[in-house]
């Protein structure tokens, strides 16, 4: 159940990251209190909760001033969660999946030199379970497990820096998904290909592992590509 500055920021938080505020508009304490019907307090710790995510600047003298996206902290996951609800979303989800594309080939090599014995197990039987919920339709199931087979991934390249990013891959996955842009049944290529990754960490082949991750995140960057832009089609 969440709670009332929770449900505000639900609210306000999509409001500033999709444009309905724009960079520069200012607001005050009270027009929240007014426009959510909430109690001060209330007011004060969404202010905060938003201007820690680096959205709003807030000073006693001028109020709560929205700020340009380029100072936001673009990484928070509700931020990105944010502008996934705007009309700028396919673009968006371009962009983290050219991040994706970006970490994930080296983190599939390093996973398949330094990941231990429990994450090799693991990662193929994510890959066994992807391609049973994926034949099937299962797009809810095998979303869930899409997301535990990137972020063991992730993790198990020992790279930290790169584990740090797993709640961007999750958030990149579960927009496809929640905004009805994955096909009603994950391509079997697709599928094939996280076989080849696990398969490869598993038995330790780093080219492997790389080179099947390219083509995963490759597929995705030129796919989302097209819905951002359609005139590349």
């Amino acid at each position: 159940m969440p709670t009332l500055h929770e449900e505000v920021l639900s609210k306000l938080g999509p409001r500033i990251a999709t444009g309905g505020l724009a960079a520069g508009s200012t607001i005050n304490l009270e027009w929240v209190q007014q426009e959510f019907d909430v109690s001060r307090t209330v007011a004060r710790e969404v202010v905060q909760v938003l201007a820690s995510m680096r959205l709003v600047d807030s000073r006693r003298r001028t109020g709560v001033t929205v700020l340009p996206s380029q100072q936001w902290d673009i990484y928070d996951r509700a931020v990105i969660r944010w502008r996934l609800t705007g009309p700028e979303r396919e673009s968006q989800l371009h962009q983290l999946s050219q991040l994706r594309a970006a970490i994930e080939p080296p983190a599939a090599a390093l996973a398949a030199r330094h990941a231990d014995d429990g994450q090799r197990g693991r990662i193929v039987e994510l890959g066994e379970a992807l391609e049973a919920t994926g034949s099937a339709g299962d797009l809810k199931t095998f979303l869930e497990y899409d997301i535990a087979y990137h972020r063991l991934l992730l993790e198990a390249s020992g790279n930290n820096m790169f584990a740090g990013l797993a709640h961007v891959v999750e958030e990149v996955l579960r927009g496809r998904t929640d905004h009805h842009l994955m096909p009603p049944q994950p391509k079997p290529e697709a599928r094939r290909l996280h076989s080849v990754v696990a398969e490869a960490v598993s038995g330790s082949e780093p080219e492997v592992a790389s080179a099947a991750m390219t083509a995963i995140c490759a597929e995705v960057v030129t796919t989302l590509g097209q819905l951002a832009d359609p005139s590349v089609r």
